[in-house]
């Protein structure tokens, strides 16, 4: 059973199921595409999954960094290598 931790970090159960409820929005993004829908109905809802995305990573953020920095639990130890790593661009 999963605990949350203190603040606003997400449990693991609690990212898997936003992650869930947003299949089904980007689901409805192809289907859309399909239809020949109006293009700024289109980017109103991939915007919307993309918020939502959002909030999953700041909450893995949330997590990386009170766990495995404040905590000392993983990562360099560096405060400056800590800094470069969360802000460094993501690849893709």
């Amino acid at each position: 059973m999963a605990t949350q931790t203190r603040g606003d970090t997400a449990t693991k159960d609690e990212l898997l199921d936003r992650l869930a409820r947003i299949e089904g929005p980007v689901r409805g993004v192809a289907r859309m595409i399909e239809e020949d829908r109006y293009c700024i109905d289109v980017v109103t809802q991939i915007n919307a999954a993309g918020a939502a995305l959002d909030k999953v990573a700041l909450g893995l953020l949330d997590d990386h960094v009170r766990h495995c920095l404040v905590g000392g639990h993983a990562g360099p130890s560096d405060p400056d290598e800590q800094a470069e790593e969360l802000m460094a661009p993501s690849a893709g």
